[in-house]
């Protein structure tokens, strides 16, 4: 009988096969050749993926970046992913790849740097031509997974590589794991649609770190699922993107969120906004209230109202402002408020 050391060592050495990667080192000026090339037409030999975040180093992380390596110190890896093809997709490095073409572009102008501060205000071209011949023979070393690998391994190296990183937020590792045909829906269509733009106001860094995408998966999980929360919102919304992703009908979500938009649009001043003057809408009060206009709407289709001024009363107000918002109870309580006020059961 084997030992639970045996199975131990068996599941260790089954999992060990599913992952085989090679060490590569580019020069900068290959790398970046790699990535320009064919990007237009994606086929680029390197390339990010759509789960990838968007570009959001600021100036001064950029530049630091720059300095680092100007300076010839010790770069991370880049990890990337062999698709088969011969491509290579970038797990882990998007902003240091994107920060190395904006400079050689010309498009980065160094600033804040504080041991080359005398590179303050130079852009790539500024360099002497000898200065740029070493920066662009500066190698950067790549961990890639080859062919051999499949797509698990590369979203467990993903998520391995950033969780519990204070730069990559909820919904871009969500993106990057759980990335599929309900991710897609929700980036292309749900958060294009012109009512859902109107009616909501975010940061340009909040923009960047996928929030409107995260409210609307928020809205479908909670309004399908809002009575099923037992653990954390995170891990509750990882399950069902998960699940959604596996199958999922788009017209009936599409229609589902449509409706709730109109709803909104002819029913609530400031849509989701606390304030016509708001930079941003409120993860809580937008489940509150779209949640609570589609479990109204499912009752009464024809539903229709007077007033909504219950929506600035002291009752609501406390109910989305006490702690614990993200608690199975809380998030249950201020949903049914709302569906139980546009249907007059309060």
């Amino acid at each position: 009988m084997n030992t639970t050391q045996d199975i131990a060592e068996l599941q260790i050495i089954d999992k060990q096969k599913i992952v085989d990667f090679d060490i590569k080192e580019f020069t900068i000026e290959l790398l970046v050749t790699k990535y320009l090339t064919g990007l237009d037409d994606d086929d680029n030999d390197i390339y990010i993926p759509t789960y990838q975040r968007k570009f959001v180093w600021n100036i001064d992380r950029q530049s630091k970046f720059i300095e680092s390596v100007v300076l010839g110190l010790p770069i991370p890896y880049i990890f990337t992913a062999d698709t088969g093809d011969g491509r290579l997709e970038i797990v882990d490095g998007s902003q240091r790849l994107r920060t190395l073409v904006s400079f050689i572009s010309g498009k980065l102008k160094l600033k804040n740097l504080s041991i080359l501060d005398n590179l303050n205000g130079y852009k790539y071209n500024n360099l002497l031509k000898s200065r740029q011949r070493k920066f662009n023979n500066t190698t950067i070393r790549m961990i890639s997974l080859t062919d051999k690998s499949d797509d698990e391994v590369r979203f467990m190296m993903f998520e391995r590589i950033n969780t519990g990183s204070s730069i990559l937020k909820d919904m871009e590792k969500r993106k990057g794991i759980y990335g599929g045909k309900f991710i897609d829906f929700v980036y292309n269509e749900c958060a294009k649609h012109p009512l859902f733009v109107k009616n909501t106001t975010f940061t340009e860094n909040m923009e960047k770190r996928g929030e409107p995408q995260e409210l609307i998966i928020r809205f479908f999980a909670y309004s399908d699922r809002y009575t099923d929360v037992r653990t954390g919102v995170n891990e509750f919304l990882n399950d069902y993107t998960n699940s959604m992703n596996k199958s999922f009908n788009r017209n009936d979500l599409y229609k589902r969120f449509d409706r709730m938009l109109k709803f909104v649009d002819s029913n609530f001043p400031y849509g989701f906004s606390k304030t016509p003057n708001s930079n941003k809408t409120p993860r809580v009060r937008f489940d509150s209230i779209s949640v609570g206009i589609h479990l109204a709407l499912e009752k009464n289709p024809k539903l229709s109202v007077k007033n909504v001024d219950w929506i600035e009363s002291e009752e609501f107000k406390s109910i989305i402002t006490a702690g614990g918002q993200n608690a199975p109870k809380a998030i249950k309580n201020r949903i049914e408020f709302v569906r139980n006020q546009l249907l007059s059961l309060i």
